[in-house]
């Protein structure tokens, strides 16, 4: 899998922690899109940026950074074809890949530990999609 990352300044150590994490799994390959200092960015870019990589195929799925995941996952949502997730615990990232196939996870450097960002993520990236019915919903967020 083609997992990309991006961060603003308030998520930078953050993205840090998971890119090392995840940087061993030998079935994902991970593209980091910066930011790569905790001087001030403009997390809008950051989440557009990840964003389109993924809606263009080059990447398919992010994980997109900030202080709280909230503006930056605004940023990410405004990328027609993403469907970005804010997830502060491990049953909301379950319950967005299952049910609303989440192509793009959002974390708040500010608000979660470590230990917390690590199971979300490794819950997000192992959870598939379920389909069904729910794939009906998603339909109707991309009219």
């Amino acid at each position: 899998m083609k997992l990309a990352l991006a961060a603003d300044h308030g998520g930078f150590e953050l993205k840090e922690r998971i890119k090392a994490h995840l940087s061993g799994r030998e079935d994902l390959e991970i593209q980091d899109l910066g930011t790569h200092s905790e001087e001030s960015v403009d997390y809008p870019q950051y989440g557009k940026a990840c964003a389109e990589l993924v809606a263009a195929g080059g990447a398919d799925r992010g994980i997109v950074f900030c202080g709280t995941g909230i503006g930056i996952s605004i940023a990410a949502n405004k990328v027609k074809g993403i469907r970005c997730a804010l997830a502060t615990n491990v049953f909301m990232a379950e319950m967005s890949r299952k049910h609303n196939n989440a192509n793009v996870l959002a974390l708040g450097g500010r608000v979660l530990s470590t230990e917390e960002a690590i199971a979300i993520v490794d819950v997000w990236l192992s959870t598939e999609f379920e389909g069904g019915r729910h794939q009906r919903r998603i339909d109707l967020l991309d009219c």
